[in-house]
C-alpha cells in the first residue's frame, strides 16, 4: 500500500491576488472561500484543491500534498521513522490533516487519507490520418471563443541538488515508483497504487532546490494551442512550446508565471496500468526533455528561486 495521487501543491508568492489572476487567465477557478492572503485554485469540474497560493516574502514551494489510504500512511510513517525522518507539525496556515515531514531537500510534504477526485471528461478528440478517417463529414477546427479549461493537475517538477537521493526517498520511503530517468538530468515517478500517468512527480538537477513547474491536463491539442496563445496575448511570457516530450510522450506548452516559474498545458501523456510490467529506462541526455519542438530555451533549467 502506498501513494495513490498527487493532491495539490502550495506556493508562497509575494502577491496572492496577482497569482489568482494568472491562474484564472490560465483557465482555472478560485474556490469560493479564497480571499486575502491565501487563494485556492481548482480545475474546471473537479472538486479538489490543486494550487494553493499563500502570500509571503518571496516565491517558493511551500509544500506538496500526496494522497494515500490510511493503512498506507501508517506504513509510510514506519519507513520514515526507521530511516531517521521525523514527523513535524502542520504549518499553521494549512489544515492539519495526515502526516507532515521534510524530504531530503527540506521541502515540506503532506500525505493525507485522500484519493483523486473525478475530473470532468472531455469529448473524444477525433483526427484523420492515413488509413483512419475518424472525422468524416465534420469540420475539425475549434470554434472561436472556445473555452480552455484545465481538467486536473497532472504533475509537478522540482529542482534538486541530488537526483539520486530524492528519487530514492520518494520511491523507497514514500512509496512511489520510478518510471524513467535521463542520466543525471531528470527523473520521473508515478503513484505506486493503481494505474498512473507516466509521472506525477519529477526532479531536474540544479545547484539548489526549488520549484520548476506545475502541469495541467487540457482536453486536446487545440485547447493546448489556444490556451497558450491566449496567455501570450494577455502579456504573459512564453516559457517553451509547442512541442512533445520523449519521456512521458505528452504534448506541451509552458508559460512563465509572474515570478519566473513555469506552468504547463499538456495532453496525451503515457499511462501505465497497475499490472503492466513497466521497466524504467535511462534515456540519453538528448531525450531528457523533448522529441520535437523549438529548441530548449536557455532559461528552461534556470532556478528563479
Amino acid at each position: 500500500m502506498t501513494i495513490r495521487s498527487l493532491q495539490h501543491i502550495a506556493l508562497t508568492v509575494p502577491d496572492a491576488v496577482a497569482g489568482k489572476q494568472f491562474y484564472t487567465d490560465f483557465g482555472m477557478q478560485a474556490k469560493d472561500d479564497s480571499a486575502g492572503k491565501q487563494v485556492v485554485m481548482r480545475c474546471h469540474g473537479r472538486d479538489q484543491d490543486q494550487i494553493i497560493l499563500i502570500e509571503g516574502a518571496k516565491k517558493r514551494l511551500h509544500h506538496i500534498c500526496l494522497g494515500a489510504r490510511a493503512d498506507a500512511i501508517k506504513e509510510i510513517t514506519q519507513r520514515l521513522e526507521k530511516n531517521g525522518h521525523k514527523l513535524v507539525d502542520a504549518p499553521r496556515e494549512s489544515p492539519a490533516e495526515g502526516i507532515w515531514f521534510h524530504d531530503p531537500d527540506g521541502v515540506l510534504v503532506n500525505v493525507r487519507d485522500a484519493a483523486p477526485a473525478p475530473w470532468l471528461p472531455a469529448p473524444e478528440w477525433k483526427i484523420n490520418n492515413p488509413g483512419h478517417l475518424n472525422r468524416a463529414g465534420a469540420v475539425g477546427h475549434p470554434p472561436r471563443g472556445m473555452p480552455v479549461q484545465p481538467r486536473r493537475l497532472g504533475h509537478t517538477l522540482r529542482f534538486t541538488t541530488d537526483l539520486d537521493k530524492q528519487t530514492d526517498f520518494y520511491t523507497r520511503i514514500v512509496g512511489m515508483k520510478l518510471s524513467d530517468r535521463a542520466a543525471d538530468i531528470v527523473s520521473f515517478m508515478r503513484s505506486g497504487e493503481g494505474g498512473s500517468d507516466h509521472h506525477v512527480l519529477g526532479f531536474i538537477k540544479n545547484d539548489r532546490p526549488g520549484f520548476h513547474h506545475a502541469s495541467f491536463e487540457v482536453a486536446n491539442l487545440d485547447e493546448l494551442g489556444v490556451g497558450a496563445c491566449r496567455m501570450l496575448d494577455k502579456g504573459y511570457r512564453n516559457g517553451w512550446g509547442m512541442g512533445r516530450h520523449v519521456i512521458g510522450s505528452n504534448f506541451f506548452h509552458y508559460i512563465r508565471d509572474p515570478w519566473g516559474s513555469l506552468v504547463e498545458y499538456f495532453c496525451d501523456v503515457d499511462y501505465i496500468p497497475a499490472d503492466y510490467n513497466w521497466i524504467p529506462k535511462d534515456y540519453p541526455p538528448a531525450d531528457a526533455l523533448y522529441a520535437w519542438g523549438p529548441n530548449v530555451p536557455d532559461d528552461f533549467g534556470v532556478n528563479f528561486e
